[in-house]
């Protein structure tokens, strides 16, 4: 499945072109995004933050995702001490369906795994059908006591993916 995907850190010249795709990954969702346009749009500031990485097939950037090391960074949606997160994953519409999101979102899990965190949590909305059914495939399981509404008019849904098997016995 994400066979042909690299993954990597942003560079600094590909901030533009990561802020173009992620725009045009939740405009192609058909629902406005207000103020967040901004904050997706943001790519220097989370970076400035926040590990952003970019899945690369060939030369091209096809797709992002910002991990959120732990619930200190400014970037985080969740107050768990134990968990990781994954904001802002885009694939280009036009690449879509073929492997830039898994690879992404596994670079998020395998930096949590190296982190010792026992969780991985993130939000999605209900018009992100395409990402849920990623996170469904990748065992994340849904998680409504995590749900929040940033905005009366957005429910923005939990999802974790619990990590706890993956890591190795202590002094291993």
């Amino acid at each position: 499945m994400t066979s042909g995907v690299r993954v990597r850190p942003v560079r600094v010249d590909e901030h533009e072109r990561v802020a173009r795709l992620t725009l045009a990954a939740y405009d192609a969702l058909g629902v406005p995004h207000g103020h967040y346009r901004a904050a997706l749009a943001d790519v220097a500031g989370r970076a400035a933050h926040a590990p952003v990485l970019v899945g690369v097939r060939g030369p091209e950037v096809v797709g992002a995702v910002t991990y959120v090391p732990g619930r200190d960074n400014r970037f985080a949606e969740f107050d768990d001490p134990d968990a990781a997160g994954i904001r802002m994953l885009a694939v280009d519409p036009a690449a879509q369906r073929r492997g830039a999101g898994a690879a992404l979102v596994a670079a998020c899990v395998d930096r949590a795994v190296a982190a010792g965190r026992g969780r991985i949590v993130l939000h999605t909305t209900d018009e992100m059908v395409t990402a849920r059914r990623l996170y469904d495939r990748m065992g994340f399981r849904r998680a409504p006591d995590r749900d929040w509404w940033p905005e009366p008019h957005i429910a923005l849904l939990g999802y974790v993916l619990d990590l706890d098997v993956h890591r190795s016995p202590a002094g291993a």
